[in-house]
């Protein structure tokens, strides 16, 4: 009987360790331990168009995660969407001129908002805007501006 007592508690140790595994797994997976850390600061860029990006996209200097998507808002007045990104603490040196566009991983991946630095002295805190930005390029845009150039062309 102890021995059965015994294995049954080793038995729900294990199960305990495997639903703690799982729960720490599934909050790696979805982000939500990035809405954890609070440390760093916010910025925030002006685009025309924003095509497939969403909160919590990635933000990348040089192929380099340094933050997060965390608002995305439509502008009333300007007609623009209104990027926030929390950029983590210790990438607090990009300077003022700092350039954003956004960008897709792959062919079809995921919209990203890649960060490209200027050579300002000064650097972007918490609540600046960055003001040069180019906007996502919509592929069905595209094809259709290749297929009207192409029929204006035989046109003649």
């Amino acid at each position: 009987m102890r021995r059965t007592k015994t294995l049954e508690i080793w038995v729900g140790l294990f199960v305990a360790m495997g639903f703690a595994a799982l729960l720490m797994l599934a909050m790696r997976v979805s982000n939500i331990t990035s809405y954890i850390d609070n440390e760093g600061y916010e910025i925030s860029a002006a685009f025309e168009n924003i095509g497939g990006l969403t909160v919590r996209a990635p933000v990348r200097v040089a192929g380099v995660r340094i933050g997060r998507v965390s608002d995305i808002r439509f502008d009333e007045d300007t007609f623009q969407a209104i990027v926030t990104m929390h950029i983590e603490a210790q990438y607090d040196r990009l300077p003022l001129d700092t350039s954003a566009s956004i960008l897709t991983d792959g062919l079809l991946g995921e919209n990203y908002v890649g960060l490209e630095p200027g050579g300002e002295e000064e650097y972007l805190k918490d609540g600046d805007r960055i003001e040069i930005t180019q906007s996502a390029l919509v592929l069905e845009k595209l094809i259709g501006q290749f297929l009207f150039s192409r029929s204006q062309g035989s046109d003649k």
